[in-house]
């Protein structure tokens, strides 16, 4: 694709440019709907920049592979939707347990089990969050946007690569189906593109893994000694399941990793919300409908602001408190029956009245009069 144009493309096209544009030369991946277009589109785009493309037997392969290639020493990434990333999810764990950067984007469909591959559900929020076992945090980004879907999947190799971790790219089908105009800059060099930073001294004594600043990463074939296990191990990868200093010492530098960075990876984004009375709180496509709704409020002089999660996990708690102390009431809006709203009650602890609304029909669309309706209900 060439640079300094506008293409009217697809949200699951808009993401395959984001990911060769971040430097992604491995995919492997199940065809799934609704993010089968993102494979179909890879087994073309890796080939033109000299990548590797790979269609799996199924997408417990493609994690597997994707992990590997990663230490391999390539940028890499899969998709899928519910479905795929219930199948995942052991070696979603491993990912995390290795410190493996890479990137999953998942497509949601209507679920439970194969559940319906045509309707948008957001039903993946909590098991993107908690699918694996143990303790542990992830990534989680919601684009809006086929717009988004370029720059949010550049922006998530980013991130997996400095962090060293899983990131999600969490879409539906209205996002990952939507055509509309998107932007690419007349220059990528001008795009921040994270390199990875990868362990170059043979003699190095510095740990692989459980830094408080993020170790550099050994690749397989350079040369360097690493023992890669996803059991409990210390900074060199060796394993040690009996003692519980080294267990706390492993899952805390994971977890740390994330929180003590919450800063940089955490975004929202804020409309109307200087004299707001009642915010709606979204993510996803559903913040579409939610901006939408406040702009129509806002003609007929009724305060209310969009509040958007754009990074769900890690979660916001400390922005949405503070939000919290400035408002009458909160009315979160998911396309599923609140899978963040118990979050959003916990963070606000009573300073404004918390509310779920999901669409009248799930897997439809949210009407901004129906949630116009309710606003002026709940005044």
């Amino acid at each position: 694709m060439k640079n300094n144009k506008t293409d009217f493309i697809q949200g699951n096209i808009a993401c395959v440019e984001g990911a060769i544009v971040a430097g992604c030369k491995f995919f492997a991946g199940y065809p799934i709907t609704p993010a089968s277009e993102i494979a179909e589109h890879m087994s073309e785009r890796m080939f033109q920049v000299n990548g590797t493309f790979i269609q799996t037997e199924d997408e417990l392969s493609s994690i597997a592979a994707v992990v590997g290639s990663s230490w391999a020493g390539a940028k890499a990434m899969t998709a899928t939707s519910g479905p795929g990333i219930s199948l995942m999810q052991e070696n979603i764990g491993l990912a995390i347990a290795t410190e493996t950067p890479l990137v999953i984007v998942d497509v949601q469909r209507g679920g439970p089990s194969t559940g319906s591959p045509s309707i948008s559900l957001q039903g993946d929020t909590i098991q993107v969050k908690y699918g694996s076992q143990g303790e542990y945090q992830v990534i989680s980004i919601a684009p809006s946007s086929p717009q988004e879907m370029f720059d949010y999947t550049i922006w998530a190799f980013n991130i997996a690569e400095k962090f060293r971790t899983p990131v999600f790219v969490m879409a539906d089908v209205m996002v990952g189906h939507m055509r509309e105009q998107v932007e690419y800059p007349e220059d990528y060099n001008e795009l921040e593109i994270f390199d990875r930073k990868i362990l170059d001294d043979p003699d190095s004594t510095e740990g692989r893994f459980l830094s408080t600043e993020v170790a550099p990463m050994p690749i397989f074939g350079n040369g360097f000694k690493a023992n890669v296990t996803g059991s409990t191990h210390d900074e060199f990868g060796w394993r040690n399941v009996s003692d519980p200093k080294v267990m706390d010492n492993f899952i805390k530098k994971l977890t740390n990793k994330i929180l003590n960075n919450k800063s940089e990876i955490i975004r929202t984004e804020k409309e109307y919300m200087e004299d707001a009375e009642v915010v709606l709180l979204s993510y996803g496509s559903v913040s579409r409908a939610a901006l939408e709704t406040v702009h129509t409020a806002r003609e007929k002089e009724i305060k209310v602001g969009s509040y958007r999660l754009v990074t769900v996990w890690p979660f916001p708690e400390k922005e949405i408190s503070k939000m919290s102390e400035n408002v009458e009431k909160i009315i979160v809006l998911e396309n599923n029956l609140g899978q963040i709203y118990p979050y959003v009650r916990s963070a606000v602890d009573g300073k404004a009245e918390v509310e779920l609304l999901s669409p009248s029909v799930l897997g439809e669309f949210f009407e901004p009069n129906y949630i116009l309706n309710k606003i002026k209900e709940a005044k």
